[in-house]
């Protein structure tokens, strides 16, 4: 009996065999000396443009929404298939990571060869798509990498070269040449910003970065700033709470939720739900790749009870269209609606929300952007960080928001 065909992805790797010798994912590099104009820009900071990456498409609002559900949901099963994997090494080799949101432009090379990449503190590897490896593998000896994503995969080459992030260029540069890339939702490439020694951050051996992201559908372009930089000037309260580390899951950053209230309503949700175990799981983690916040099934459950006790609209089911589980039918006048508001308690830090942060509505519908986790932790994500200033000091090991008109920044 024939035996079926294999899948792509199994001859990729068929094809790779025989040049794999070692998966060398931890390989990090130090940044070198710049110049003295370079090191000047370095010590006050610089600023990288950011687009939406639905934001080139003629997409209406509910087919953006559905897209950033699926994709979002993707990235959730494969944070969930790490967890596992950090728990039972043996069971796994693969290193799986999430699809992002937002779209950076950088160069590579010299001239620069200028690349639009997803912007990820999900995941720490930085590539880009590679003609057949020719220049960049030759000084590693063939040092092959395989990297997978909530939706596909990347394989290729490591090598290093000069990255450029608009007037700032840094020589050096560890990154994947992608020769094999598959996945929905990928462009030229990705740049990981989490805790692990090939991402950005670390290789650049910044304390500090921040994002200004605009809100959702918004065609305005956001904000990443790389290097320590003054706080907003707009006057507002600074919110600030600890970075947790998760030794087994060392590329995330993980926040500690300790309740949530809605109108005057604090939820009796168990202390112990947004817990980080000793095994790995639990906890919740901020990800600037998720687009809507997933809580631990026992919490969203509160949750939704009481939006549907204090939203009087009826409940429509739109999740075929909308991703999204909870979502309400609205009125003629919509501006007749009144929202409760919302409150996530973080340790040190009660952090209210703006109504668009966590109501998303066309003319018809107004869904929450917030559903129900499958795995065993919550993923805090992008929609209710839009118009803060998110700060991640990692010398103080915090985290900070303060409310900021991003389109502005």
């Amino acid at each position: 009996m024939a035996s079926s065909p294999p899948s792509l992805s199994s001859l990729l790797f068929l094809t790779l065999a025989l040049i794999l010798i070692s998966i060398s994912p931890a390989f990090s590099t130090s940044r070198q000396a710049l110049d003295d104009h370079q090191d000047q820009l370095m010590k006050n900071g610089f600023k990288i443009t950011l687009n939406n990456i639905d934001s080139g498409g003629k997409f209406t609002h509910s087919e953006r929404l559905y897209r950033a559900a699926k994709r979002s949901s993707q990235r959730l099963q494969k944070f969930n298939e790490m967890v596992l994997t950090a728990k039972h090494p043996k069971l796994k080799t693969t290193v799986y990571a999430g699809v992002g949101e937002y779209l950076m432009n950088f160069s590579i090379g010299t001239p620069p060869n200028s690349y639009f990449g997803i912007m990820d503190t999900g995941s720490d590897l930085i590539w880009t798509q590679c003609q057949p490896c020719l220049k960049y593998c030759n000084p590693f000896n063939g040092c092959v990498y395989d990297y997978g994503y909530g939706s596909g995969f990347t394989l290729g080459f490591l090598g290093t070269e000069t990255f450029a992030f608009e007037k700032v260029s840094v020589p050096k540069i560890a990154f994947g040449c992608g020769i094999f890339n598959l996945g929905a939702g990928f462009t030229e490439g990705l740049i990981g910003l989490g805790r692990g020694p090939l991402s950005l951050i670390s290789q650049l051996g910044e304390p500090e970065f921040s994002y200004c992201l605009t809100s959702f559908g918004e065609t305005k372009p956001s904000t990443l700033l790389i290097g320590s930089q003054n706080p907003s000037d707009g006057g507002l309260e600074i919110k600030i709470t600890p970075l947790i580390q998760n030794p087994l899951m060392p590329t995330f950053y993980y926040l500690s939720l300790e309740g949530i209230t809605i109108g005057s309503t604090t939820l009796p949700i168990n202390k112990t739900t947004f817990a980080l175990s000793a095994d790995g799981s639990g906890g919740l983690i901020i990800d600037s790749g998720t687009t809507f916040t997933y809580l631990a099934q026992s919490a969203y459950n509160l949750v939704r009870k009481e939006f549907v006790s204090q939203v009087k609209l009826p409940v429509v089911d739109a999740f075929d269209s909308t991703g999204l589980d909870l979502c309400f039918e609205l009125p003629s006048d919509p501006s007749s609606v009144k929202i409760p508001s919302l409150v996530f308690h973080f340790t040190d830090a009660d952090l209210g929300f703006p109504t668009e942060n966590y109501m998303l509505s066309n003319s018809s519908i107004m869904c929450l952007a917030i559903v129900g986790s499958s795995g065993t932790f919550s993923v805090f994500g992008n929609v209710q960080q839009q118009n803060f200033l998110v700060v991640y000091d990692l010398q103080e090991e915090t985290l900070s928001f303060q409310a900021t008109e991003c389109d502005k920044f």
